[in-house]
């Protein structure tokens, strides 16, 4: 019998403000709050806490090969104890080389870009890269 997965990481209804005011490390406070501005200021969109631990702007629908369907925020992050998590379209680390160039420090993964410091990135490159998710997520770019 198939069962039918509901999923985590879904729009809740918890303040944005009141998970940022709660984490422990200072400087990781004041870079994720630093980082929503910079996400409301690109996507256009307000601050919706996504699960318990994502912060996520907007949102599309999306349809993989399998047929599996979901909604997930057109841009996000997730301030981690040991990093800034931001989420961004699968891809990008190639489709996008030259602006991860200018950047500064950072990792990615699938869809991953890690950030240790938000002060040690250009935050133009940043806007960029999110700027160019947004888009291709809308179908735009």
């Amino acid at each position: 019998m198939a069962t039918s997965k509901q999923p985590v990481t879904i729009p809740t209804e918890v303040s944005v403000d009141d998970f940022l005011a709660a984490l422990p490390d200072e400087r990781r406070r004041a870079d994720a709050e630093r980082l929503r501005t910079i996400l409301r200021e690109v996507t256009g969109e307000p601050a919706v806490m996504w699960g318990p631990s994502i912060v996520g702007f907007g949102s599309y629908h999306y349809t993989y090969e399998s047929g599996r369907t979901g909604d997930s925020p057109l841009a996000a992050f997730s301030p981690r104890r040991q990093q800034l998590v931001v989420y961004l379209a699968g891809g990008f680390e190639e489709r996008h080389a030259s602006v991860l160039a200018r950047l500064g420090p950072h990792k990615t993964g699938k869809g991953c870009l890690y950030l240790k410091r938000l002060d040690e990135v250009d935050e133009s490159a940043l806007r960029e890269l999110i700027d160019h998710t947004v888009r291709a997520r809308k179908g735009v770019d």
